[in-house]
């Protein structure tokens, strides 16, 4: 362990070819096992990018495993089985189906009102999964040798997770920071390295001004609106319409910058060790922007070859026999699934790295050398190793 001092500075080493050989190959292998090799993909792909993250030297290390992952998204399907099962015949009781074509406007609406009771049942899951995600990256993260850790208390997470967004669909987004900044300090505040437990402080009323550029878009695209309305200009609220949308998705992300600003500057670990960030939304959409036509470029060049390739073949082969047909069939997929494999490689390296290269790099760990006194944690199973996540589509994310 090396010396350290009073404060450590975030460094990242993680390189464009040899993170770009390693996402293509795993997303081939991904395809080649119809989707089963992406739990052993993404856990190559965290360990580089977690060996890449270091403070003063010394690399983070994550220790998952493929497996693990596989065996949880097995368990998980089991449960979201059982339990969607139970769902549907609760709705079959009351008369409500999802399975059957509606014959008359009452099957119609009473179809359409199963749909959504299934689809509200299946929100606190989804809820409950984010958690149990976090808290497995956490337990199988390392720095320094000290373990991370979170507590078990995802279904609490979801029933807050639930009435913050109840609060801020009815309130329209105006407490929006109330819910980010609770539900971030519930998660905060359950989270340890090694002995140390970290505490997210700060008030909610304190990201008020990172949703400065995401009011500015609303108010351009429904000031803009009734203002054409008024005028009788259709070129008004066009004009007005894409300028909001632009300015509010930007907003969006600028939201999100700030907010990660203020939530990580006002935490603490162990009631000693602080931290200091300061990404730049410039630069996070311009990596975007120029990321995004970089790989736009490289993807489409390459589909334009395999497009003209499969032109040249199918024809030739429509007349062949049927033999000659599959092989060219077989090729042609193979050539589309390698241009896929380098569309979410290239997005990798283009896009999500220098993003992290960024964040991680404007990182400062304070009062650092208090974290000699911390500890090692005990070894955490992991819960379900990210299979709800998965399961529900919702554990892309690295």
């Amino acid at each position: 362990m090396s010396d350290v001092t009073h404060t450590i500075s975030g460094e990242y080493h993680g390189e464009r070819k040899p993170l770009f050989g390693l996402a293509f190959k795993t997303a081939i292998l991904t395809a080649l096992t119809v989707g089963i090799y992406r739990f052993w993909a993404k856990t190559r792909i965290r360990k580089y990018i977690w060996s890449s993250v270091a403070g003063q030297g010394d690399a983070f290390e994550y220790t998952g495993t493929g497996l693990e992952k596989f065996l949880g998204f097995l368990m998980a399907i089991v449960i979201l089985a059982v339990y969607l099962g139970i769902v549907q015949m609760i709705l079959f009781y009351f008369g409500l189906t999802l399975f059957s074509e509606p014959t008359n406007t009452a099957e119609m609406v009473g179809q359409t009102l199963a749909f959504y009771i299934t689809f509200l049942a299946v929100v606190p899951l989804i809820f409950f999964a984010q958690y149990r995600a976090r808290r497995y990256k956490l337990a199988r993260s390392r720095w320094r040798g000290v373990r991370f850790g979170m507590e078990s208390s995802a279904w609490g997470y979801a029933l807050r997770a639930i009435g913050h967004w109840v609060l801020t669909i009815i309130t329209l987004g105006v407490l929006l920071p109330r819910q980010t900044f609770y539900l971030e300090k519930y998660m905060t505040d359950r989270t340890w390295y090694g002995d140390g437990r970290f505490e997210q402080q700060g008030n909610w009323t304190g990201l008020y001004p990172a949703m400065k550029h995401l009011a500015i878009g609303l108010a351009i695209l429904i000031g803009g609106g009734i203002l054409g309305g008024v005028t009788g200009s259709a070129a008004i609220g066009v004009i007005a319409a894409i300028v909001g949308y632009i300015w509010f998705m930007v907003g969006l992300v600028s939201y999100r910058v700030r907010s990660f600003i203020y939530l990580t500057d006002n935490k603490v670990l162990d009631r000693e060790v602080t931290f200091d960030a300061a990404p730049e939304t410039s630069t996070i959409v311009g990596t975007v922007i120029v990321g995004g036509l970089v790989v736009g470029l490289i993807v489409g060049l390459v589909f334009a070859v395999v497009g003209g390739i499969a032109s040249s073949m199918m024809g030739p082969l429509m007349f062949g026999n049927p033999v000659a047909q599959i092989i060219g069939l077989i090729f042609v997929a193979a050539i589309y699934i390698m241009a896929l494999a380098m569309a979410g490689a290239l997005s990798l390296v283009w896009i999500t790295q220098p993003i992290i290269y960024h964040v991680v790099t404007t990182l400062n760990v304070k009062a650092a050398d208090h974290l000699n006194t911390i500890k090692q944690r005990a070894h955490d199973d992991g819960a379900d190793a990210e299979g709800f996540a998965d399961a529900l589509d919702i554990g892309g994310a690295i």
